[in-house]
């Protein structure tokens, strides 16, 4: 029997509020809000955070790693090979790209179901448009992931019931390679073609199944062509439409599909049977039946419910410059080298892996890693993973001249537990916000970019709570 093993939804920390695009343009906006990525992150160091949450939860090796997004860090090279660094995966697991459509992320998903491999699928976005667009509105940025597998593997979480596609060529949106921007056709033409293949799908879906629209317990239909995805929610039926998370998330595009999918299992009692629709170039329909094995069981991790209602207020023109749409003046200082790719070579397992070493002897933790131990009996050195230990700032510094795309700098002194300090950048938090004794976590993070090479390493975070409120 196939199916879900783990599986784990990342927002990231801040939110615009729409009505603040009307406030400062005088026109877009609308009601509630959309979470925003910050300005050092990317859909890869999304993606690793949604990816390391559902792994936590699962002691299962995975046999590939399928990484889906429209907006990829890079062409020409392989983004999800990041991901598998910084989550310290052998070398035989394989890293694969399924990059440019939003229907990439349903895609992996159906071919980890249908393969007899462990397959950890992806999804991440970043969704942006023109300022005072229904796009940027709408919009949100966010990742998700789950672990593909059998029962043979581990107890599953939700077993696969049957899957079922409606592919179909017309054009409703699209975007050419290098535009910032996406074009929509007609609104009323996708919204036939969706619902036409929405429909034979489902009923496809359902046949391969065994099932009825009656056995059905919770919908959720993902799609960036709103009015499709309403309409077509409401022809189906179901006793209960899953809440799409647009109100406060956004649509966070290739991502969405596995955020409803971990939401809905977050929410489920055992034999439940979930319908995940995603309208997009057609149709695709996946049908799971929970088994009652809480996602994540035994591990502290914010359901995808609660980090749609935490975050903080991010002011619009900040957002427009993370964007690149609004150029700031920055800091009169250089701007950072090109990283050097022998150099990361040699040291990847400390910068993507955040592998620190201890002496064998002594227990002493240096980081970053040393090359020498103490030369007396029973010395040497081992490595010590630190990504996953918390800690807590000893002193700090506030950098208003070093180099930033969002100044001022945060910097810690911070003492990790169980041994170990480092000087570490610190990241969604307010200058102001910043205090000795804080407990921080460690996220993955891109320092800077130059020459298109993103300079990737770790900071240090506070510890995120649901309950988190305040003003930027």
């Amino acid at each position: 029997m196939r199916g879900i093993l783990s599986g784990s939804g990342y927002v990231p920390h801040y939110r615009l509020n729409r009505s603040e695009i009307t406030t400062f343009l005088g026109a877009g906006g609308g009601k509630g809000t959309r979470a925003v990525a910050s300005f050092d992150e990317d859909t890869t160091t999304m993606g690793f955070e949604a990816a390391r949450r559902c792994m936590r939860s699962s002691g299962v090796m995975p046999d590939s790693l399928l990484f889906a997004t429209v907006t990829p860090s890079y062409v020409d090279r392989t983004n999800s090979t990041a991901i598998h660094a910084a989550l310290r995966l052998p070398e035989m697991v394989a890293a694969i790209d399924m990059n440019g459509s939003v229907r990439s992320a349903s895609g992996a998903l159906r071919l980890a179901l249908a393969s007899s491999s462990t397959s950890l699928v992806v999804g991440a976005d970043t969704r942006s448009g023109l300022p005072t667009s229904t796009d940027e509105a709408s919009g949100g940025d966010a990742a998700a992931a789950v672990l593909i597998g059998s029962d043979a593997d581990g107890a599953l979480v939700a077993e696969h019931l049957a899957s079922a596609a409606a592919t179909d060529e017309f054009v409703d949106r699209w975007r050419q390679p290098g535009e910032s921007r996406s074009k929509v056709w007609e609104e009323r033409f996708g919204e036939v073609k969706y619902l036409d293949c929405g429909q034979r799908a489902w009923a496809d879906a359902l046949s391969r199944a065994s099932l009825a629209a009656s056995d059905i317990t919770t919908l959720a239909v993902a799609g960036l062509h709103a009015r499709a995805t309403k309409t077509l929610a409401s022809r189906l039926k179901v006793r209960s439409a899953l809440n799409d998370r647009v109100d406060t998330i956004g649509n966070p595009g290739a991502a969405q599909p596995l955020i409803l999918l971990i939401d809905a299992l977050e929410q489920a009692s055992a034999g439940d049977v979930i319908a995940l629709v995603v309208l997009s170039d057609g149709a695709e329909v996946h049908l799971f039946r929970a088994t009652g094995v809480a996602l994540g069981a035994g591990k502290q991790s914010m359901t995808v419910a609660a980090q749609a209602n935490a975050g903080k207020p991010l002011a619009y023109g900040k957002f427009l410059s993370w964007r690149g749409a609004l150029t700031v003046e920055p800091p009169r200082r250089p701007e950072p080298a090109r990283a050097s790719s022998s150099a990361s070579d040699r040291n990847a397992a400390w910068k993507f892996g955040f592998v620190a070493s201890r002496d064998t002897k002594t227990g002493e933790i240096s980081m970053p890693p040393s090359r020498m131990a103490d030369g007396g009996p029973g010395g040497g050195l081992e490595a010590a993973p630190m990504a996953d230990i918390l800690g807590t700032i000893a002193t700090f510094t506030i950098d208003r001249l070093a180099y930033s795309p969002s100044p001022p700098i945060a910097f810690g002194i911070v003492d990790f537990d169980g041994g170990g300090r480092l000087p570490i950048e610190l990241t969604d938090v307010r200058p102001e916000d910043v205090l000795i004794g804080g407990r921080v976590e460690m996220t993955f993070r891109r320092l800077s970019s130059s020459d298109g090479i993103h300079n990737y390493f770790w900071k240090a975070r506070p510890v995120p709570s649901a309950s988190d409120e305040g003003e930027i």
